[in-house]
């Protein structure tokens, strides 16, 4: 995330978040995620950025 200009991981009250420019993105607090939970935040990530995510560049962030 922070490849994508993400800065944090912040401790919030029951989650922790990253933030781009003035928004904030929760990070869910599960040791896994399923695959809806990671298409949501896929989406959500894309919203934030103002961009499309390909497959191959999500699975290239690490």
């Amino acid at each position: 995330m922070r490849q994508l200009g993400f800065t944090g991981l912040y401790s919030g009250a029951k989650h922790q978040f990253m933030v781009y420019e003035h928004n904030r993105l929760t990070i869910p607090s599960n040791k896994e995620y399923s695959v809806p939970q990671l298409r949501m935040m896929l989406r959500e990530v894309e919203e934030i950025i103002g961009r499309q995510i390909t497959a191959d560049e999500w699975s290239a962030l690490s």
